[in-house]
């Protein structure tokens, strides 16, 4: 999801959050716990910082049609 000011990109299993994407470090972050064998998730930050330009895009088409004041 995203707002005017900022946005998310989480992936998850069973209620559990793997991976999420931290637009203000420019990173991909792994969120599992240590005791886990590592993964990696190749260009999943790439396509979030892609579906977050999408978003925006969007986001901003959907207030101009539907006259939506920006908060």
């Amino acid at each position: 999801g995203c707002s005017d000011s900022d946005g998310v990109n989480m992936y998850g299993l069973d209620g559990e959050e793997l991976w999420y994407a931290d637009f203000i470090k420019g990173e991909g972050v792994v969120a599992l716990p240590p005791f886990v064998d590592p993964l990696s998730f190749p260009g999943f930050y790439e396509q979030a910082v892609a579906e977050h330009g999408l978003c925006k895009g969007n986001l901003a088409t959907a207030i101009k049609a539907y006259k939506n004041p920006e908060e």
